[in-house]
């Protein structure tokens, strides 16, 4: 479709989507409670439709198969990650990597275990929490600043919470844009890598000359972190992610029960458990789902492509068009997730107009929304970070290499067209 094609629209069509913002802030820092949504905002808007149609567009777009199915996605994730955690694997996988970290070079491999856990469990606030109470340990048998070390555990969680097969970001960038997991994440993988590696050599550099010893004895089961690399290579197969995740909770309860880790009773309770986690979310992405068809039908989507299309000429203004939009999202709720849910319908329709590769405009918006939330110092993950320990949020950002160096290698890829895609690759 065209510019010339579309239709005006109306930038009034947007206002439930401005409310939905401001309330999820308000409600987000007071009540931590994202269950709390304006769902009647968008139905009563545009007074010139009946009631019942206007709750027609909102059910059908709500109840959109993409849309259920991100919901279904969100919930047997967290089914997973919450089998997996109750029988020891996130245990097994930290205890694992700080076994291996040699002792000139603890920060530098305290960033590389954050990668690798964050990447497995697919939540960086899991991540934080694992790591960031020995984090503290080795800034203090190192000598190097606490915000350091915990800019590090965040910068670890980010690479995760942007690249995992089990990450809430990812499974809505994924969906969003109608394109597979492995493909988003072999496309975003190669594009954020130097940042990663620049990283380490930055921390490095940093923390040369410092040396400590762990205290205490990191006693781990190789058999107990199976599930992450079973999730991780059967995603990277190509296999499906409703068989990936319902397979990888049965392998991780099936250790469970063989190691004493549950009963069969108690392995339910947990997995039920899990889906509760990821409950709110997945109650969030259907009324985000029903409030943008709202929008929609109102004219919105048409009144914000004109306005993008009058000013974007190319290609690569497009792509740049759909960081600014991201980004901006999550700057206004300090929730990538949720941000990727409210900008990707426009972004697959941007991307479309453009021929943007859905593996690039995924990756866009899992970066974009990834880097801004790894240094908002209102977001949850410096929040938690600070929290836990007892710094401020405002002194992690100053370290926070990781993130900066993640977006600086997105506009770049923007710039050079990195990388070269061929045309026409399923999705």
């Amino acid at each position: 479709m065209s510019s010339e094609e579309m239709k005006k629209g109306s930038l009034f069509a947007f206002l439930p989507l401005f409310i939905f913002v401001f309330l999820f802030i308000g409600s987000g820092v007071l009540t931590k409670d994202f269950s709390r949504m304006p769902l009647n905002v968008a139905i009563l808007m545009n007074r010139q439709k009946a009631f019942s149609q206007k709750v027609e567009v909102f059910t059908k777009s709500a109840g959109h198969p993409n849309i259920i199915l991100m919901a279904v996605i969100f919930i047997l994730a967290g089914a997973f990650a919450g089998v997996a955690k109750g029988m020891g694997a996130v245990e097994s996988t930290v205890n694992l990597g700080l076994s291996l970290l040699p002792a000139n070079l603890l920060i530098v491999g305290l960033f590389v275990i954050g990668c690798f856990i964050s990447v497995s469990m697919g939540t960086s606030m899991g991540t934080i929490v694992a790591l960031a109470p020995i984090g503290v340990g080795i800034a203090s048998e190192t000598g190097v600043p606490v915000a350091l070390a915990m800019a590090t555990v965040v910068g670890g969680a980010m690479f995760g919470d942007n690249l995992s097969m089990i990450s809430d970001t990812t499974i809505a960038a994924v969906r969003t844009q109608g394109t597979k997991m492995k493909d988003k994440f072999k496309v975003n993988f190669w594009i954020v890598l130097p940042g990663a590696l620049l990283t380490m050599f930055i921390l490095g550099v940093l923390t040369q000359g410092t040396e400590g010893a762990l205290v205490g004895e990191y006693s781990y089961e190789l058999m107990k972190i199976l599930p992450y690399i079973a999730v991780l290579v059967a995603a990277l197969s190509g296999a499906h992610v409703l068989v990936v995740l319902v397979g990888g909770t049965i392998f991780a309860g099936v250790i469970g029960l063989i190691d004493g880790s549950y009963h069969l009773s108690s392995l339910l309770q947990v997995a039920a458990e899990g889906i509760m986690t990821m409950e709110d979310l997945a109650i969030v992405s259907i009324l985000i789902g029903g409030i943008v068809g709202i929008i929609q039908h109102n004219g919105g989507i048409d009144y914000l492509l004109r306005a993008i299309t009058r000013k974007v000429k190319t290609k690569k203004g497009a792509e740049f068009g759909i960081a600014g939009l991201v980004s901006a999202a999550d700057i206004a709720t300090a929730n990538n997730t949720i941000a990727i849910i409210i900008t990707g319908p426009l972004v697959k329709q941007i991307a479309d107009e453009y021929e943007i590769d859905p593996r690039k405009s995924a990756s866009l918006l899992d970066t974009f929304s990834s880097c801004w939330q790894g240094v908002l110092p209102y977001g949850a993950q410096l929040l938690a970070a600070a929290g836990l320990a007892a710094i401020s949020p405002l002194s992690i950002m100053m370290y926070s290499f990781y993130p900066v160096l993640m977006g600086i290698c997105c506009v770049v890829a923007i710039l050079i067209g990195y990388p070269k895609l061929k045309k026409n690759v399923s999705g």
